[in-house]
């Protein structure tokens, strides 16, 4: 039998028990929880009692340990991407979160609290968009890994076979992961960004799809996660798969990003740009080749494009790079540094064509991987571009739709679908579904990572850059510093909770969120916002009497910048940072 997991599931609930029915047709399966000794057995349909409250899912995200006890996730909406190879991918859009106890009479005041924040951090990760699951096509492997299985791989079930980088809830199914026999109810869901489009060029029709696959591992947000840690996992990294489908042919375009694999730290401080730290004392050498090591094994040969400015506070992680990559001697591993923003500086963004020019002949020999109607393999892609700016995410994002653009129309060329000499530039349709596709997943990313969504759009939109584009980059830089200043700190750890990187322990003495905050991590702040806004409310309610309002306006002017600099001078005591995790597991 195929992989698939049950696509149309039921959820009954009785006081002692959740029974999620396989609703499929031909299946008998009921999944029994107990809620009392969390044991989960496989059972059949007439053992569901007739009392219980029943309501369709749509899949088991998995379970979670919290102070209460156990919770049950399941994805309650969701909404059809497309269809991959007759394979329907979808975006899960809703979750629910079903506590295992009846009541909350067990817990203490401060363990109700600390309970309800633990909450509160498992549905801020659901609310942010991105989960992506198939029940019948694995997501988590390229078109070219899938083509150089086993059968007996193939026989795997999905939560089996899936590539654990990629599956953001293996550690929600860790229960469910140790029975074989219950496999067909565990949904590997991936985490990242998908879209699909029928696209038509000269009359011939094909499916144009992106996936970008976020690891699991080392994740976290902005400027908490940076790096690499001693397994080698890169921060941010994201596997982004560009595939095709043209007359039962299949080709695909495979490119990675990921943090600057380097021991180094960027803390928020409340400064705009925190100054970035290369560890003195770590051996950078034995991450940085177990990172390379794994992903030459999983890829092939290694174009580095590092996209970090060359002078100012970027330039030591560009020149330790540099030095890592020769000091490896690795015939594997090719590196090149352009400066992205001193060469695009004045909006010269036609200027990246040099980048492209200098990298056409590698792209060439990389090449791409296309699987004939036969199913016959044309081709491998023998390597991919590793590309990173200090965030991999906007500066990246442009670099990996002009490569991708690029392999695409080889790609076209070869299938039939551009004659020769057609360029896909010229073909205005697909080429506005192309740039707002990558568009599209620049922000899904920048949101997963960032807290916002991505700078830079509005030249992989329309292929220049505008002033609108650049007004709108400052609103993002200026949410971007909040987030990252006021409120990251909750989101790592939301992050950390999720995948296991902390587990709950009901009777731990001292919780980590019982730690109170210094009333002036919130006073002050407020005092500046308040002051700030009342200058503002001054000069515009402005009348006959200047002399007043003037002095209104000094008054709370000196406050405001008064606080800030307190603020500013006292920085790290005012930044909102990870609890659960400490730092030096962290960095």
């Amino acid at each position: 039998m195929a992989a698939t997991t049950y696509e149309r599931l039921k959820l009954h609930i009785t006081p002692d028990k959740f029974y999620v029915e396989a609703c499929d047709d031909g299946a008998d399966d009921v999944l029994i929880i107990d809620r009392v000794s969390t044991e989960v057995t496989l059972s059949v349909k007439k053992d569901i009692p007739p009392s219980a409250v029943t309501r369709p899912i749509f899949g088991i995200l998995g379970t979670i340990h919290l102070v209460a006890g156990n919770y049950l996730i399941v994805i309650t909406k969701k909404k059809k991407i497309g269809e991959f190879f007759n394979h329907v991918i979808w975006k899960a859009i809703d979750f629910d979160v079903l506590s295992y106890k009846k009541t909350m009479l067990h817990l203490t005041d401060i363990q109700l609290q600390d309970n309800k924040t633990f909450l509160a951090m498992i549905n801020h990760v659901l609310s942010v968009d991105g989960f992506y699951f198939s029940t019948t096509y694995d997501l988590t492997h390229t078109l070219q890994r899938l083509s150089n299985t086993s059968p007996e791989f193939q026989e795997m079930s999905l939560l089996e076979r899936a590539d654990q980088r990629f599956v953001w809830n293996g550690h929600l199914l860790r229960e469910l992961s140790a029975q074989p026999e219950v496999h067909r109810f565990a949904l590997p869901v991936l985490y990242g960004f998908i879209t699909m489009h029928s696209c038509s060029i000269n009359g011939k029709y094909f499916d144009w799809i992106l996936i970008s696959r976020r690891s699991c591992f080392r994740a976290g947000v902005r400027y908490y996660v940076r790096g690499i840690d001693s397994e080698g996992h890169a921060a941010n990294f994201v596997e982004t798969e560009q595939i095709v489908h043209y007359n039962g042919s299949r080709a695909s375009f495979v490119q990675t990003r990921g943090s600057i694999p380097l021991y180094w730290s960027q803390r928020p401080n409340l400064k705009y740009k925190p100054l970035p730290l290369i560890n003195k004392v770590a051996n950078h050498m034995d991450g940085f080749q177990r990172h390379f090591d794994s992903q030459i094994i999983i890829y092939g040969k290694q174009v580095i494009i590092n996209l970090v400015n060359q002078k100012g506070s970027e330039k030591p992680l560009e020149q330790a790079f540099a030095t890592m990559v020769s000091s490896l001697a690795n015939g594997m591993i090719r590196y090149i540094a352009f400066d992205f923003h001193k060469e695009c500086k004045n909006m010269r963004w036609d200027r990246l064509s040099i980048l492209l020019d200098q990298v056409a002949e590698m792209q060439d020999e990389l090449s791409y991987f296309l699987v004939d109607s036969d199913g016959k393999v044309v081709t491998n892609q023998e390597g991919v571009f590793r590309s990173n700016c200090m965030d991999c995410l906007d500066r990246t994002n442009v670099i990996q739709s002009l490569l991708a653009r690029r392999s695409l129309q080889a790609q076209l060329q070869r299938l039939g679908v551009l004659h020769v000499g057609q360029k896909l530039e010229e073909q205005d349709e697909f080429e506005k579904i192309y740039k707002n596709a990558w568009a599209d997943n620049a922000n899904a990313c920048a949101k997963q990572y960032a807290g916002t969504g991505a700078l830079k759009t509005d030249f992989t939109r329309t292929g220049k850059r505008t002033q609108l584009g650049l007004i709108m980059d400052g609103w993002n830089s200026l949410i971007r510093y909040y987030k990252n200043n006021f409120s990251d700190g909750f989101r790592q750890d939301s992050i950390d909770l999720f995948l296991g990187n902390y587990s709950v322990d009901e009777l731990e003495s001292h919780s980590p969120l019982s730690v109170p905050r210094d009333l002036k991590f919130l006073a002050l702040p407020i005092i500046m916002v308040v002051a700030f806004s009342m200058c503002i409310i001054c000069l515009l309610m402005a009348g006959d009497t200047w002399t007043e309002t003037l002095a209104y306006v000094l008054f709370w002017g000196v406050a405001s910048i008064g606080t800030f600099f307190i603020i500013l001078y006292n920085g790290k005591d005012f930044v909102d940072a990870p609890r659960l995790v400490q730092k030096e597991k962290i960095d």
